[in-house]
């Protein structure tokens, strides 16, 4: 199973997904950036984004296949994607892998999304900082098809732990032992 966490930047899905992954019983982190990264070594800096690179697709839902048909669980990814076309391929492909897939957008207000980017002060997230605002109008553009493919969850007014125990209550709303 994948429990995928989207949203643009500052609205929690790395921490959100550190969480998760504490709650649930055999669960890693699956970070598709990385794959994004490997691809840049192989097929050189694109002047977008990694995600336009058409084997980005196949190859994180290749990889997600992979490492549950060797770890079996859940995989929780986190990954900001704004480009619907590409969340049909992926989503397509990893239904005909068989995977089953909850899709959560976590959300939050511009404002909200400005104070945090602004106040972060991991290193990596300090020096792309501008990069992540400069980003948020894309964000806004999505938002209407991420509202029709995602279960959305307000991140405002809630601390990481509690977006957590929302995601895990409602992939397991009766709390079936999947918990650690």
């Amino acid at each position: 199973m994948i429990i995928w966490l989207n949203g643009t930047f500052g609205a929690g899905k790395t921490t959100t997904a550190g969480e998760l992954t504490t709650r649930i019983r055999d669960s890693r982190i699956f970070d598709a950036e990385k794959v994004g990264e490997m691809l840049w070594h192989v097929l050189g800096v694109p002047e977008g984004d990694f995600q336009d690179f058409p084997p980005w697709r196949g190859l994180v839902v290749e990889t997600a296949r992979q490492v549950l048909d060797h770890v079996g669980g859940t995989l929780v990814v986190t990954q900001t994607v704004l480009v619907e076309q590409y969340w049909q391929e992926i989503r397509a492909g990893l239904a005909k892998a068989g995977i089953p897939v909850h899709h959560f957008l976590l959300h939050t207000d511009q404002d909200t999304l400005v104070h945090r980017i602004a106040n972060d002060t991991e290193p990596a997230s300090v020096a792309g900082r501008q990069w992540r605002l400069d980003h948020l109008p894309r964000y806004q553009q999505a938002v209407p098809w991420l509202y029709r493919e995602a279960e959305v969850i307000d991140t405002t007014e809630l601390t990481p732990d509690l977006v957590a125990e929302v995601v895990a209550s409602r992939v397991w709303p009766h709390g079936d032992g999947l918990y650690r």
